[in-house]
């Protein structure tokens, strides 16, 4: 990139940095201090604020950078992805979202305890939390590096590694001073400043196809070197059966997961009733949806203008194709106009990442210290030293993501957040469902619903073309590749059902139909909640 492109882009970082900095400085100031103030920004946020702030939340730069980065490289095949994420709002708006914002205060193992002996519980559903966390944050820290090496014209390694450092710091920052209010103002401004640069390259792409769709998609079709294979399913999960498999898992992870990140479901506390929680969903489902189709036509658009060899020669995942395709659309290199809309987008998938990370951390800390530490500490402590505890374990999390970050920078950031929606999906998503609608479920079957999704995710993993017996893994030098596909939700999903079931089924533990009974009331009608 131009001088000009890296002096203005740097620009535009900064002038966003210091007004997130300016906001978290601000309610710093102004809040009581509280693990509510702290944990749930006291509860004063609307539907439409909460809405614009899941919206913010979720649309990350595995949405932006790596979604459209999958449907430039393999056309068809990349719509899975917009398709995921969108459906599993339903799954959210439908099963979840009401009934958590009644039943817990601040995290998912409230919702489990309710009912269940508290100890065993929060460690399982916080050490689970954190997992998925610090796995959703390595695809930030991912698309972080990538844009910032394109922007200095290079791939350079410091360059990546001084990036994940610096976003690493100012997410602990955030989270540390401002805690849930500054986080969601933050995620509110980026949430607006990503909607309409993604309609702003929406419109220039339709433009120069002057709004015809199927001249976008056959010339896309066309520069891509596969015909009509581009736009047909099986360019990347069908050459064979695993490949097949692969697809499967990777689907039920994304529909699945949304309803166990801890970061999603922690905005449901942000606001002071279930109904407003639902009306939350209902604004986020429209913005993401219209942001998704939007990526649809960025996707195919940058095939067919770029072409997917000019994608991969910059990134050989995809994740720089939306930079590249606003350099174009703006009247390419060298141009002002290139120039400028190079570097607002820049900054835009800068803030993306910044916003998102702070709010995962944010989670991530919460589980720390409201369940890990509030279940092992010893009893009598100062009822305010819980929010000290998050803002020391969210530099501790901000290391390990930083760490792993580091170590992944070569692969797709949307397909490593779909490696956290099915950790997600195979530990979080059955403890929830199975505490919210089965009346003699345990707290044996809570613990083993938890580690029985959570273990043999992460072992698949590890043992996964992802980690290692392949050109494109993490460890391409060494082999210990013994499970053939990718994403490991299409065995881990029903083993965390299976697993809570066994559990309650073998437990001697007679279940509490007192504690069910006001569990179920609270759940339907919010009577007694926080």
């Amino acid at each position: 990139m131009t001088g000009e492109h890296q002096t203005l882009a740097l620009l535009l970082f900064s002038a966003f940095v210091a007004v997130t900095l300016g906001i978290t400085t601000w309610v710093s100031r102004n809040r009581r201090g509280s693990a509510e103030e702290f944990y749930a920004g006291g509860r004063l946020f609307s539907p439409m604020e909460n809405g614009f702030a899941i919206a913010g939340d979720y649309m990350s730069a595995a949405s932006f950078l790596g979604v459209t980065g999958l449907i430039a490289l393999f056309g068809y095949d990349g719509l899975l992805y917009v398709v995921g994420f969108l459906v599993a709002w339903l799954v959210v708006l439908f099963l979840v979202a009401e009934l958590v914002r009644n039943c817990g205060r601040f995290t998912l193992a409230d919702v489990v305890a309710a009912r269940m002996r508290e100890r065993p519980v929060r460690i399982a559903a916080g050490t689970s939390s954190v997992t998925v966390s610090v796995l959703y944050l390595v695809a930030q820290m991912v698309g972080a590096g990538s844009l910032v090496a394109l922007l200095l014209g290079g791939t350079s390694d410091a360059a990546r590694a001084w990036t994940v450092i610096g976003v690493g710091a100012l997410m602990v920052i955030y989270v540390s001073l401002g805690g849930m209010r500054a986080t969601t103002w933050i995620q509110i401004v980026k949430a607006v400043l990503l909607l309409g640069g993604t309609i702003a390259l929406t419109v220039l792409v339709l433009m120069r196809f002057h709004g015809d769709l199927n001249r976008l998609l056959l010339t896309a079709a066309e520069r891509s070197g596969h015909g009509g294979a581009f736009l047909a399913p099986g360019l990347k999960y069908g050459g064979d059966w695993t490949a097949r498999f692969d697809f499967i898992s990777l689907g039920l992870a994304l529909v699945l997961g949304t309803a166990g990140l801890p970061h999603i479901l922690s905005r449901f506390y942000t606001v002071p009733t279930a109904r407003a929680a639902r009306r939350s969903v209902v604004w986020a489902v429209g913005l993401i949806g219209g942001f998704y189709l939007m990526t649809i036509v960025l996707g195919f658009g940058a095939a067919a203008i770029l072409g997917p060899d000019a994608v991969r020669g910059s990134n050989a995942a995809g994740n720089t194709a939306v930079p590249l395709l606003a350099l174009d659309l703006g009247g390419g290199a060298g141009s002002t106009g290139g120039t400028v809309l190079f570097a607002i987008v820049a900054a835009v998938a800068f803030a993306t990442i910044l916003a998102v990370v702070a709010g995962i951390t944010l989670a991530s800390s919460a589980s720390v210290a409201h369940d890990l530490y509030a279940s092992l500490r010893r009893r009598g402590g100062k009822p305010r030293s819980e929010v000290a505890v998050a803002r020391i374990a969210a530099v501790g999390v901000g290391a390990v993501a930083i760490a792993l970050g580091l170590l992944a920078r070569d692969l797709n950031v949307a397909f490593l957040v779909g490696l956290a929606f099915a950790v997600a999906a195979s530990a979080n998503l059955p403890v929830l469902l199975y505490s919210l609608f089965w009346r003699g479920f345990t707290t044996r079957g809570a613990v083993w619903a938890v580690y029985g999704g959570l273990v043999p995710a992460v072992l698949l993993v590890v043992l996964s073309p992802v980690v290692s017996g392949s050109p494109d893994s993490l460890f391409p030098g060494i082999d210990l590749q013994y499970f053939p596909l990718q994403n490991p939700g299409l065995v881990s999903i029903p083993l965390g059902f299976l697993a809570g079931w066994l559990g309650t089924v073998t437990s001697a533990e007679i279940p509490d139909e007192v504690k069910h009974a006001e569990t179920e009331v609270r759940s339907l009608t919010g009577a007694g909640a926080a």
